[in-house]
């Protein structure tokens, strides 16, 4: 797999590319081929955390030893199987519960609870079904008591995600694409340092994933922010990360860890994608042909 990643380090060994091999293209501050060199994410340090759950008297663990540093400005893709505890990790980076062991920390600052600096962005869009487009891109600047001064931006925002002619329809008027955007355009709005995407395009259709999949890498590539992205779907996690992390079977450990070499924009057709495609699968002991 010359060329395709930085470093696939697994419990059998570790992975190095060829000498000579890099993508090409313009790099940002932290080094992302293709990333826009304006980074304005956080960085994250999650430092042996592990984490159980209290069921009916007995304990669930989830989490076992999870050591991750992730760069300001990255889009990192956590894979694994279902109900590993990868959303579970989403949950304690955005702060919504303490680990049960271990420690989470944002730009070396411990994370205690939420911040506006870390929003979520989940796979049901949850919008306010009575507020206009636009009045739902405003919740957070409104909660703040900033929207006097936030109007611009949230008009911005709108136009960001291609939404601006549907500003004052409500989410009843939208398709599941557009009701997604929204829910972008909520989040971002506050100009977040960590984007944290636990499946956010789950439920749409194969196209409209497709698509939804191109604006959330060109929204990362022009705001800067720190992206952490759960998924089921290797293809998904490949064409948008600069990183994947593999986990293993609950109780979650990191099975691999690796830096996806390739330039924005990339394209799906790319052999080098459906290489390590191949790689991914094996290590999630799927099968890996087409």
């Amino acid at each position: 797999m010359v060329g395709l990643a930085q470093r696939i380090d697994t419990a059998q060994g570790s992975f190095e590319p060829s000498p000579g091999s890099s993508a090409t293209g313009p790099a940002s501050r932290s080094g992302h081929p293709g990333a826009s060199p304006q980074r304005a994410g956080a960085s994250l340090d999650i430092q042996q955390v592990s984490h159980a759950f209290d069921l009916d008297g007995s304990t669930l663990p989830v989490l076992d030893q999870v050591d991750l540093h992730i760069e300001p400005g990255e889009f990192v893709a956590l894979l694994g199987p279902s109900g590993c505890g990868k959303s579970t990790l989403l949950r304690l980076i955005a702060g919504l519960e303490p680990p049960s062991e271990g420690a989470l920390q944002e730009n070396g600052q411990p994370i205690t609870g939420p911040h506006p600096s870390r929003v979520v962005v989940f796979q049901d869009p949850t919008l306010f079904p009575w507020r206009t487009v636009w009045r739902n891109v405003a919740l957070g600047p409104e909660a703040q008591g900033t929207l006097k001064q936030q109007r611009q931006r949230v008009d911005q925002t709108i136009d960001r995600v291609g939404l601006s002619q549907f500003s004052k329809a409500f989410p009843h008027q939208l398709s599941g694409g557009m009701a997604q955007r929204v829910s972008l355009a909520r989040a971002l709005v506050n100009d977040p340092a960590v984007l944290i995407l636990d499946e956010p395009l789950g439920k749409l259709d194969s196209l409209t994933r497709l698509t939804m999949q191109s604006e959330i890498v060109s929204l990362w590539r022009n705001q800067g922010f720190t992206a952490v992205l759960v998924t089921h779907d290797v293809e998904e996690a490949l064409f948008m990360a600069t990183r994947v992390i593999v986990f293993s079977e609950r109780p979650a450990r990191i099975k691999a860890d690796f830096k996806v070499d390739l330039p924005y924009p990339r394209h799906r057709g790319d052999p080098r994608l459906a290489e390590l495609r191949h790689q991914s699968l094996s290590l999630l002991g799927l099968d890996a042909s087409w």
